[in-house]
């Protein structure tokens, strides 16, 4: 069964076919990502968010990301996330100002709650549980206004979360989880950008997305 969601930006469709949430554009979307296959800067159409169980572990996830994107005629590069949260359960919110359209797509799972600096690392590989943010706009924004864009969707991401109580196994105020990942992706089209802290247009229409996608999504 493909589960889908409706996008406000022209050409950007999200399904969800087989456990795979696949955001879709017809224009290159111009990406910089924190993702475990086609992290860093891409341009690229494809974003998939995957699916895997509670005891999930690789060496190697962009493996199994490129076996997804092959059984679904994905062709690469594309971006590829993984979360243990149900991405069927994806929260999608958008804000509008003019022309300019921002919109976050958002998995949450809070079983891997951390407090980043109050605790100690993890010693072997992390329990599930990911916040994934996928964050897209309908705009032409420059390197460093994407790179500002990742700080401010992880200010909102705190946050919401610090808004909802939640904490860590060891009673700490989370900030996230020790394997969020974040998604930045521009169309390249409309106004152009060179700055998204959250005094700014975008900055503020993306952080109000983020906190709330987080208040509506469901954790693992």
């Amino acid at each position: 069964m493909t589960h889908r969601l409706e996008v406000p930006i022209p050409g950007v469709r999200v399904s969800i076919p087989d456990g795979v949430l696949h955001i879709r554009s017809e224009r290159p979307l111009r990406v910089l990502s924190s993702a475990a296959c086609g992290g860093a800067w891409l341009t690229t159409g494809d974003i998939l968010n995957l699916h895997v169980s509670k005891g999930y572990s690789s060496e190697r996830p962009e493996d199994d990301l490129q076996a997804a994107a092959a059984r679904l005629g994905v062709p690469e590069p594309f971006v590829g996330l993984m979360t243990a949260a149900y991405v069927e359960r994806a929260r999608m919110a958008y804000r509008a100002g003019g022309t300019l359209v921002v919109t976050c797509v958002a998995t949450v799972g809070l079983t891997n709650a951390t407090s980043a600096g109050r605790e100690s690392p993890w010693l072997g590989p992390p329990p599930p549980g990911t916040i994934n943010l996928v964050l897209l706009v309908d705009a032409d924004l420059a390197p460093e206004a994407m790179v500002n864009l990742v700080i401010t969707a992880t200010e909102a991401k705190t946050l919401a979360l610090v808004e909802q109580g939640q904490r860590t196994l060891a009673g700490e105020l989370a900030s996230g989880t020790s394997t969020d990942a974040v998604v930045i992706a521009c169309t390249g089209e409309g106004p152009r950008y060179r700055y998204a802290g959250p005094a700014t247009l975008v900055g503020h229409l993306a952080a109000q997305c983020v906190r709330e996608a987080m208040a509506a999504s469901r954790s693992v």
